[in-house]
């Protein structure tokens, strides 16, 4: 009697676990479905689309890098005009870059004095 009482569960134990691995797989394939759908190079388009049009301040932030680059290459003109040597070539590039950085990042605080 007890032998069969143990045989019953253990069945009823199996049958359980035999439909939560049926619910599992189930749920296992709609979240490769969806990976598989979220990889696809359109969806990858559009959703990097999607994330740069929904950006706040993307508009300010190209306008103030805007600024600093063009700040940067017209003070390298100014200061170095057509450096012939390799050595002013260089020292313009390098006053450029840090010109564009310090602009770029304290955009905000020189419009407002001007």
């Amino acid at each position: 009697m007890k032998e069969r009482n143990h045989t019953a569960t253990l069945e009823e134990t199996i049958r359980v676990l035999k439909i939560k691995q049926t619910q599992e797989l189930v749920v296992l394939n709609e979240q490769f479905q969806n990976v598989y759908d979220s990889v696809k190079p359109a969806n990858l388009i559009k959703s990097t689309i999607n994330e740069i049009v929904n950006t706040p301040n993307l508009k300010h932030n190209l306008i103030n890098n805007l600024i600093g680059l063009s700040t940067g290459y017209l003070s390298k003109k100014i200061m170095f005009g057509g450096a012939k040597g390799p050595v002013k070539k260089v020292l313009g590039t390098v006053a450029q870059f840090f010109i564009t950085n310090f602009v770029s990042k304290h955009s905000d605080s020189i419009t407002n004095k001007l």
